[in-house]
């Protein structure tokens, strides 16, 4: 070894141990949260890596930013196999891929790092461009978030630069080092040719390598103090995460109840899973969660970005006193972002701060309507809902701490399960008439139903959504489907309680809907309700409830495209409808194309209009989380904000698949003024029918 390898291989042997011990300790930080087995599924896990992670298909959910992100991240896996050859050739000067690969191979990665470098500069250009000139609205953090971006950007340029011009200068003093593959280190070679000796090009080589092998090991170790760790952490976070699977999308984390617990929710880290923690570590602060937020877009104060950013703020911030961590001069700070004035300095402040209050909101918290725009559009995985929805249940659960209009609604769904004070016996008012049966009654004459419809509160006891649910019994009428409801015997399931961080009342509520089920041994079920849908059949498994769900929309469409509905004749005039996604039917259920098939199939003649945000961008209408039984006091109503997008479409008529998407998108349009109507899909169906000549079941104010 020369005397530059033993200088190369202590400071590389100094770097590889500061990183390590940095590494140790942030896993030791994770270990704070509550244990979390995500290790199931690892084929699912693997391909999550393959799809989002490398191949980068979340990050294109922007046009803009995402190509130039990916070119970025491809640019660094290539060219870490570069990296990699140029750490070991500090150690041992004659090593060379050149001497192990076949030579094509080796021509192939030669060229690669080459173009990839390239790539990089020009990505990072842009990524430059679009922070100090552009300025997007959704990169506009603190100073510091800024300052390190610019930091982290200027490092990969160099490392890009002094690669380029150390390949260049090697080939001034030997031309054929690398053959022909170095297409762009080439054209530089010859340029620097001109100007610099053999001597001087072999100057410039060593100065330029150690340059850049130094520039990688400072890179490697500031990666723990900057928001980029995710460079570190992102591929590793899509592994665990269950945002796309293993598991099933958006359930809501089940709670032991009846086990030994002093802590129901979360209101510090320590009580967060050790993947929210994690969720920390790898956040970009793209912004893109926030961005896409309807209750930030119209003016509330919550921010999913923030979210995140303050878990990991506390973490850092409170780990180490948990975890006896004394190192403070070596511990990853990372406490820059919004919320970062709320940091401590002693002991003492820390134990006093903890996540709920001191840096995430009651205010934040409750302006969430649980839609999983940021969940969705999040290119690593993170999932901010469940750390909304533990902090939530801490302030139900353990401190009793909500806005005062949900408490009529506990109480309500308690005594009278359903969120309003209506009586169990009029629930199946609405099917006076209609000669539909109930469960109890079959059951007493000796038969069974083929399916039981699953009404819900809205459907019951809301004199719109009512129409929706006359609207869909006739279909099912007109069909020949042998089904029955529950009557005065079905009961909120709970949904409402439990996104509104009463997990108690859920389970009762579910508990007791599950043993009504399974009396009557029910195995399939169709709703018109997608939070029931999505409930019934992806959350009740965890209490031990298996039946199949099905939608209204997807039945429909299925009798549809089996030809059983009766339908009129296609006439009339073209009629113009813009469709609004139900956040529980489409980003919670991937249900997008079988409302639109129903309609389309229903009515041969309709011109059906997509609004700027549709199917999963689609913004949510304001009414999930429980935001349906509270008031919106600051900033502009959602379904305010997404009634003006449908009809910017210029539609004569908006069509639902939700009741309370109904009842929001209603109320938006009549507080704009307008008169376009607004109907469930069931209705479009329900319209078309035969029925001696007549058309049964039309929404009022609908012509077709």
């Amino acid at each position: 070894m020369t005397a530059g390898s033993v200088v190369f291989l202590f400071v590389l042997t100094l770097a590889a141990g500061f990183f390590a011990l940095n590494v140790q300790r942030l896993v030791s930080y994770l270990r704070v949260g509550v244990a979390e087995d995500r290790t199931d599924h690892p084929l699912v896990r693997l391909r999550n890596v393959l799809v989002i992670g490398i191949a980068q298909k979340k990050i294109f959910r922007d046009p803009v930013a995402g190509p130039m992100h990916a070119l970025i991240f491809w640019g660094f896996m290539v060219l870490t196999a570069g990296t990699v050859e140029i750490l070991i050739e500090g150690v041992f000067p004659s090593f060379s891929y050149r001497r192990f690969l076949p030579d094509l191979l080796y021509r192939g990665y030669a060229a690669s790092q080459d173009v990839f470098a390239v790539l990089v500069i020009a990505a990072v250009a842009f990524a430059l461009y679009r922070r100090l000139v552009l300025h997007p609205k959704r990169l506009e953090g603190d100073q510091l978030e800024h300052t390190d971006a610019l930091i982290i950007l200027s490092m990969i340029m160099g490392l890009m630069v002094t690669l380029l011009v150390l390949t260049a200068c090697l080939l001034v003093v030997e031309p054929g080092a690398f053959g022909d593959e170095k297409v762009v280190s080439r054209p530089l070679a010859m340029g620097l040719a001109a100007v610099l000796s053999p001597g001087a090009a072999m100057a410039g080589y060593h100065v330029f390598w150690w340059a850049h092998a130094l520039l990688i090991l400072v890179f490697l170790n500031y990666l723990p103090y900057s928001k980029h760790l995710h460079v570190v952490t992102s591929l590793i976070n899509v592994y665990f995460s269950n945002t796309n699977g293993p598991g099933t999308k958006g359930a809501m984390r089940f709670m032991d109840l009846e086990a030994d617990v002093e802590q129901f929710g979360a209101s510090d880290v320590e009580h967060l899973s050790w993947k929210n923690l994690l969720d920390g570590y790898s956040c970009t602060e793209c912004g893109r969660c926030t961005d896409a937020c309807p209750a930030n877009i119209t003016g509330k104060p919550l921010s999913p970005r923030k979210i995140v950013v303050n878990t990991r703020q506390r973490l850092l911030e409170k780990a180490p006193v948990l975890t006896g961590d004394r190192m403070e001069f070596l511990r990853p700070a990372l406490l820059h972002g919004e919320g970062a004035d709320a940091g401590a300095t002693t002991v003492e402040e820390v134990l006093e701060h903890r996540l709920l209050d001191t840096y995430i909101t009651e205010d934040e918290l409750w302006a969430c309507t649980s839609c999983r725009a940021c969940v969705t559009e999040c290119p690593v995985s993170i999932d901010q809902l469940d750390v909304i929805n533990s902090l939530r249940r801490e302030l139900v659960l353990t401190e009793s701490r909500f806005p005062e209009e949900l408490q009529p609604v506990f109480q309500s769904l308690e005594r009278n399960g359903s969120p309003w004070a209506f009586q169990a016996a009029d629930r199946a008012a609405w099917s006076e008439g209609l000669n539909i049966p109930t469960m109890a009654e079959l059951q007493a004459r000796g038969e069974r139903p083929d399916l039981l419809f699953w009404v819900g509160c809205m459907g019951s006891f809301d004199d719109r959504a009512k129409k929706i649910t006359v609207a869909f019994a006739r279909i099912m009428q007109a069909c020949g489907i042998n089904f029955a409801i529950l009557g005065q015997e079905e009961s909120c399931h709970g949904d409402p309680a439990r996104r509104m961080g009463n997990e108690y009342l859920y389970q009762m509520l579910a508990k007791g809907t599950i043993e009504t089920l399974d009396r009557y041994e029910v195995r399939t079920i169709v709703t018109h309700c997608p939070h029931c849908f999505h409930q019934m059949g992806n959350e009740f498994p965890q209490l031990g409830g298996n039946y199949e769900v099905i939608h209204h929309s997807t039945y429909i469409e299925r009798l549809l495209q089996e030809e059983r509905v009766p339908l009129k004749s296609a006439d009339g005039q073209k009629l113009t409808v813009a469709y609004h996604d139900s956040c529980y039917l489409g980003r919670y259920n991937d249900v997008y194309d079988a409302p639109r098939e129903s309609m389309k199939r229903a009515l041969p003649v309709i011109n059906l209009v997509e609004p700027a945000r549709t199917k999963d961008r689609g913004l949510c209408c304001g009414a999930g989380g429980g935001r349906m039984f509270m008031e919106e006091r600051t900033g502009k109503r959602i379904n305010i904000e997404r009634t003006e997008e449908l009809l910017a479409t210029g539609a004569d008529a908006i069509a639902v698949a939700c009741p309370f998407c109904m009842t929001m998108m209603t109320d938006g349009v009549k507080a704009s003024g307008s008169e376009v109507p607004v109907f469930d899909i069931s209705e479009v169906v329900a319209g078309q029918l035969r029925s001696d000549g007549r058309t049964v079941g039309r929404s009022d104010g609908l012509t077709v």
